[in-house]
C-alpha cells in the first residue's frame, strides 16, 4: 500500500535539511516518461533519502528500483523512508561507490536515472549504456548545473563538475547508439533513448 502522505513527509524533511531532491518541474517530466514507458526495472545512481526512487514506484507501480547510495546514513534514512511509504519490496538500496558497484551489475534495466557525483557522469553514462536494454532510456539530472554548463563558466570551485557535465552532453549527443535531448526543466535533464 503506497502511503502518499509519508512521501510528502520525506519531501518536506529533505527540503528542511537541504538535501537535494528532484525539483517538481523535473519530476513532472520524469512522470510523463515513466507513465508512457511503464518500466519493470529501474536503476538509480544516487539515492539520497529515497525520494526519487519512491516517486518512480509511484508513477510506475509495476517497477522495482535498484538504487545506489554512497553515504551510509542517507542510505539508512532512505531504507526507513521506503519502508514507511510501504514500498520496501520494490526498492533495493545498494550502499557503496557507484563507480565500483556498476561494473558488478549484470541486470538489464528499462530506465536508468543518474543523479549523483557530477564529476563521474561520463563513467555513469558508459556503464548505463552497458546496462540499459535496447529501447531503454538513460536520464541524467542537473545536466545544465545552474546554467554553468552552457555558459562560459570557469570558476575554480565548480570547474571539474562543469567540465564533466559538458563531456557527458558531448558523449551522449555523439554516440550513435543514443538519441539524446537536453531539456531545460529544473536544473537541466538529459534524456537519451537507446538504440544500441
Amino acid at each position: 500500500m503506497f502511503h502518499q502522505n509519508e512521501l510528502e513527509k520525506v519531501k518536506t524533511k529533505a527540503l528542511q535539511d537541504h538535501i537535494p531532491i528532484l525539483m517538481d518541474e523535473t519530476l513532472e517530466t520524469i512522470k510523463q516518461i515513466l507513465e508512457k514507458e511503464n518500466p519493470k526495472k529501474i536503476l538509480e545512481i544516487g539515492t539520497a533519502v529515497g525520494y526519487s526512487a519512491s516517486q518512480f514506484v509511484h508513477f510506475a507501480p509495476n517497477a522495482t528500483v535498484d538504487t545506489i547510495e554512497l553515504d551510509e546514513n542517507r542510505a539508512k534514512q532512505a531504507r526507513e523512508n521506503v519502508k514507511n511509504i510501504g514500498i520496501e519490496n520494490q526498492v533495493n538500496i545498494l550502499i557503496g561507490n557507484a563507480v565500483e558497484i556498476l561494473p558488478t551489475l549484470q541486470e538489464e534495466y528499462d530506465i536508468i536515472f543518474i543523479d549523483a557525483n557530477k564529476g563521474k557522469y561520463p563513467i555513469f553514462l558508459k556503464e548505463g549504456i552497458r546496462l540499459v536494454k535496447k529501447g531503454g532510456i538513460i536520464i541524467a539530472d542537473n545536466i545544465l548545473y545552474k546554467g554553468y554548463v552552457l555558459g562560459d563558466y570557469n570558476k575554480h570551485k565548480q570547474r571539474t563538475a562543469v567540465k564533466h557535465l559538458r563531456e557527458y552532453i558531448q558523449l551522449a549527443q555523439e554516440d550513435d547508439r543514443l538519441e539524446t535531448r537536453i531539456l531545460e526543466v529544473g536544473d537541466g535533464l538529459a534524456v537519451s533513448y537507446v538504440k544500441k
